[in-house]
This record gives C-alpha cells, sequence and structure tokens, in this order.
C-alpha cells in the first residue's frame, strides 16, 4: 500500500538532492531551483508490486523517481501487457499524463521505491515564472517520443541478439550517469518482463545470456550481471563504439 510523506522544512529538497542535476532542467540557476520546494512537498514511497498509478486514472501530477525502480506498461481490454518501459532514480515517470491528462500506462514498483510528487497545477505555476522548466518538460516530452520509437524500431527491426545486446548497454549507460559502475550491476526486473519488453520469450532471452556468458560478454548470476566485452556488445547491438 503506497504511503504518503509530506515534507518538513528539514527534509531533502529539490535545492539539495543529489539528483537535481539528473531530474532538473541543466543550467538551471540555484534561485530556480529553490522554487521547486514549493512544489515538491510530497513524496511517495510504493512496495514492490504495487502501482503509482493505473492506466486510465487522471493525471494529477508527475513523479520524479528518488530510490528504487518502476516497469511501465500497457494492458488492453483482455489482459494483454505490453512492458513499455524501466526507469531508475533521477528519471521522471507519468509525462505522458501530463500531456493527456489522463494516464495511458500502468506504472508499477520493481522494488520498494520513493517518488518525489510534483502537482501539474503547481508545474504549470512554475514553468510561467522559469522558463528553463518548459524547455525541460518539452525535453521530457520528445524523450518519452524518443523512447517509444526506440521500442517500435527494436520489436520490428533488430534481430534477438542485438535487441538484448543493446538492452544491456542502455542500462549499463544508464546506471553509469547515476554514478553507478557500467559494467556491473543488479537487474531488478525478471527475465520474463525483459522478454516482454523486447518482443521475446522467456526462453529466448535465457537462451541469449546463456549464449552471451559462453562468448566471454558477460557473467550473469540471478540477477546479477557483469559486462566483461562492452566494445563486442556493442557491435552485436549494433552501436557503434564512440
Amino acid at each position: 500500500m503506497q504511503k504518503r510523506i509530506s515534507l518538513s522544512p528539514e527534509s531533502t529538497r529539490c535545492s539539495t538532492c543529489m539528483l537535481n542535476s539528473l531530474c532538473l532542467p541543466l543550467g538551471i540557476s540555484s534561485n530556480d531551483i529553490v522554487k521547486f520546494d514549493e512544489v515538491v512537498s510530497e513524496r511517495i514511497r510504493i512496495p514492490k508490486g504495487e502501482a503509482l498509478f493505473h492506466q486510465g486514472d487522471r493525471a494529477t501530477a508527475i513523479y520524479g523517481i528518488r530510490s528504487g525502480s518502476i516497469k511501465t506498461q500497457l494492458e488492453d481490454s483482455v489482459g494483454q501487457v505490453q512492458v513499455t518501459g524501466f526507469l531508475l532514480p533521477g528519471e521522471v515517470v507519468g509525462i505522458d499524463g501530463f500531456l493527456n491528462t489522463t494516464q495511458l500506462s500502468n506504472a508499477i514498483a520493481l522494488e520498494d521505491t520513493e517518488v518525489c510528487v510534483a502537482r501539474i497545477e503547481d508545474m504549470d505555476r512554475v514553468a510561467a515564472q522559469v522558463p528553463a522548466v518548459q524547455h525541460q518538460l518539452r525535453r521530457l516530452s520528445s524523450e518519452e517520443i524518443k523512447r517509444s520509437q526506440q521500442l517500435v524500431v527494436a520489436l520490428g527491426v533488430l534481430r534477438s541478439e542485438q535487441r538484448l545486446a543493446a538492452f544491456l548497454l542502455d542500462m549499463s549507460q544508464r546506471l553509469s550517469a547515476l554514478g553507478y559502475s557500467p559494467n556491473e550491476f543488479v537487474l531488478r526486473m525478471s527475465r520474463e518482463e525483459i522478454g516482454n519488453y523486447l518482443g521475446l520469450t522467456l526462453e529466448t532471452v535465457s537462451r541469449l545470456f546463456s549464449r552471451f556468458a559462453r562468448e566471454n560478454l558477460i557473467r550473469i548470476h540471478q540477477r546479477e550481471v557483469q559486462l566483461l566485452d562492452l566494445p563486442t556488445l556493442r557491435q552485436v547491438s549494433g552501436i557503434e563504439c564512440e
């Protein structure tokens, strides 16, 4: 069950949060960051497996992930589910609802997770005062569209081994941006969830993990992954080395 936490003056706020460089606009002034302290006055803790919001709910806020991780998924009228994304600390959930006034997906905690709540009416007010916020909202919207396009390309064009290699590289890059190791990390999602996201069966995902391990591209133990050969993984994925 969700737990709502009202923030006190002593609580960590946007102006003092270690993640503010990730979820706030690049280059925003310290004075403008303080304005966000008025916007984010509440956090929500979501236990593993519980929903932050459901598809079809009225969108009242966007949510910055402070700790934990969340998957988003669509569900049709007969209960078929399509995982559409995995979101990490510093990333924002609910931007599609911000654009449409209705949540377009389910957002479910992959582990015990805490999010900062930014109500849409307060975001609109701050955006009118701080132009950088308008740019940030456009950037987040653009990233949401880009993610959707990348998923369509992955499902329609890439071979199965390319999809998994690209997924591992994407997780590596995003975790590295958070200050974690780009080579060793824990996958909070199950292999079945990875397969659903990539349009692969559970058996195919398991077989590819085993193949990558045999080829010394990765070492894997349950959900703990070590990337041993990033250049070759990039070649497999089709991502050019920078």
